[in-house]
């Protein structure tokens, strides 16, 4: 199951962190960039998932690329909030570590992809 993957373990701390870390009374101007951060953590424990369930390496790494960018895309959007001063710098620091260790995981399954066998 997806569920066994250390990429989808590492995908769902960061999602549960960051929804966590945003949930909270903000600035107005933050709001946007708070649910921008939070649509692309979403997307990318989503997109392991179902690249996982389509069963084929080669929907499993469109699927592993997406996640990827998506990560990628939290990762900036995490620093660019903690730079405007709308997160704090041990929850940017946390983020960015949990991102990082994602995008390696992602990296791995890239070049081996899983496949889901019904």
């Amino acid at each position: 199951a997806y569920r066994t993957l250390e990429a989808w373990k590492r995908a769902h701390q960061v999602a549960l962190h960051v929804m966590r870390a945003t949930d909270v009374p903000a600035h107005p101007r933050a709001r946007s960039i708070f649910d921008q951060i939070r649509r692309a953590v979403v997307s990318v424990e989503a997109n392991i998932v179902e690249g996982y369930a389509l069963g084929t390496p080669l929907q499993c790494r469109r699927h592993l690329r997406i996640a990827m960018g998506s990560a990628a895309e939290a990762e900036c959007l995490t620093r660019l909030a903690g730079e405007l001063g709308y997160l704090g710098e041990d929850t940017v620091k946390q983020s960015e570590r949990e991102l990082g260790d994602t995008m390696r995981a992602l990296h791995g399954l890239l070049r081996n992809p899983p496949t889901h066998k019904t």
